[in-house]
């Protein structure tokens, strides 16, 4: 019984059609990506982990690093396509057309015959047709098809450990830029402070200039400190609008900029977790268990390897089992039964000499292992100098910040001491001016004692990667 060429046009437009349609209702099915919310809405005083989660959720280089892991994903599915079979459909179409003489000379006599038997003869031009399928199924190639999976997935989580590393140092930067953030708003509250101070002496001064017990000198000075004030006020309110700009940009925020109602949290005292002293030892440990550039590494240094072991199998044979089912046909496109013929095989390859081409290979991905192993000891190396840095920093800033805060204290006491003095008559303005002053800079120097140790701290988290808990 004879199969019609439509009918395969017609099972073929629906192999077609119904493979399109699987294609966009895969994609269909996958989560339609959604407009998120306002990351800002409803907060007036942004705090530290909240400002952290929103970086881990909006950050546009984060999302690019996701997107980094789902692409090794996808190569990793492409080397799993290996263990199996292959199956091609296919088709063709031919016109050939001989010379007058060539066909006279090769088919007169058939054609005679053929006629004689009432058999169609053979024309000039021939149409040949032909459609078919093909199948391919490897089965062994030295194993550098499980290598390249196994390849394919080290490289799969090297990418998962880069994006942790990248939160990693995202979080850290989030930190960072917060903390300066907040020093700027508290060198705000000193300067408002010290104008505030000088703007109520400058108001006594003028009283006592106006009923002629106080020196103009006296109003001239005051008013002057407290036009220092307030330019100190003003650059320090620009210094912290600029934080917040970083900030914003480290969020992700596509306005550029914090709401205008939104103000960072104020400075906290010290806490008694951040006076104590770290363990290096436990630290150094905890790193090298945690660090995720050095599981990148790690991950790299194994793909290095399978990569190797790929390279090598250039030195065995491929066989690959191989079959198809193929229907040829002439002048017409009506294909029947006795059209068809089919072929199983199964092929060896096995390359005896290519100019010394898989020993160069696998060279080359012996030189990538080694790369990979010196690159995953520097990275050790450096962990472990980092700690040791930053333990040593964190107890010098320790006794610094004890004495800054003993010593803030004592020149608090002395400037209201000197206040008193002035007040009475019995201390110099020059005195007061300079008591003043100290006890500006040294409540300047306590926040950014408090800052630098808590910077410290957080510097100390990131290199142990226990950062990546703090925030999530």
């Amino acid at each position: 019984m004879r199969l019609l060429i439509p009918r395969l046009a017609v099972i073929a437009w629906l192999v077609c059609l119904l493979t399109l349609c699987g294609t966009r209702l895969g994609s269909a099915a996958e989560p339609t990506a959604k407009k998120n919310p306002d990351p800002m809405a409803g907060i007036e005083v942004l705090d530290l982990p909240t400002a952290a989660k929103i970086a881990l959720s909006e950050n546009p280089s984060l999302q690019a690093a996701q997107a980094r892991v789902e692409q090794a994903a996808q190569v990793v599915k492409q080397a799993q396509s290996a263990y199996w079979p292959q199956v091609d459909a296919f088709g063709g179409y031919q016109r050939q057309e001989l010379s007058k003489n060539t066909y006279t000379l090769q088919y007169s006599a058939l054609n005679a015959y053929l006629s004689s038997i009432g058999q169609p003869t053979i024309s000039n031009p021939e149409d040949y047709y032909q459609v078919g399928l093909k199948a391919t199924w490897l089965l062994f190639n030295g194993l550098a098809r499980e290598f390249t999976l196994a390849a394919a997935k080290y490289g799969e989580k090297a990418s998962a450990a880069a994006r942790d590393d990248a939160q990693r140092l995202l979080l850290l930067g989030v930190a960072s830029n917060y903390l300066q953030g907040q020093l700027a708003k508290e060198n705000v509250t000193i300067a408002k402070a010290d104008e505030a101070f000088n703007q109520r002496l400058l108001t006594e001064a003028k009283l006592r200039y106006d009923v002629g017990t106080g020196p103009l000198s006296d109003v001239l000075n005051f008013q002057v400190r407290v036009n220092q004030a307030q330019s100190q006020r003003i650059q320090q309110e620009r210094i912290y609008r600029t934080n917040l700009i970083s900030l914003a940009a480290l969020l992700g925020l596509p306005q550029g900029r914090l709401p205008e109602q939104v103000r960072l949290a104020d400075l906290a005292p010290t806490t008694a977790e951040e006076q104590a002293l770290p363990q290096v030892g436990p630290l150094v440990d905890m790193a090298l268990s945690r660090r995720p550039d050095l599981q990148q590494s790690e991950w790299r240094v194994k793909q290095a390897e399978a990569n190797v072991t790929t390279a090598k199998s250039g030195y065995y044979p491929t066989v690959a089992l191989n079959g198809d089912y193929t229907g040829e046909r002439m002048n017409d496109m009506s294909f029947g039964s006795d059209d068809f013929g089919n072929s199983v095989g199964l092929g060896l390859n096995w390359n005896i000499f290519a100019g010394g081409l898989t020993r160069a290979k696998t060279g080359e991905a012996n030189a990538v292992l080694m790369i990979a192993e010196r690159g995953q000891d520097d990275t050790r190396l450096q962990i472990t100098s980092d700690i040791n840095l930053v333990t040593t920093q964190i107890g010098a800033a320790q006794e610094q910040l004890t004495l800054q805060e003993t010593n803030t204290q004592l020149v608090q006491q002395q400037r209201d001491l000197v206040e008193k003095e002035y007040k009475a008559g019995v201390g110099s303005l020059v005195r007061l001016n300079e008591a003043q002053r100290d006890l500006i800079v040294s409540q300047g120097q306590l926040a950014l004692s408090r800052v630098g140790l808590r910077l410290l701290w957080y510097n100390l988290q990131a290199s142990t990667g226990q950062i990546l808990d703090t925030f999530k």
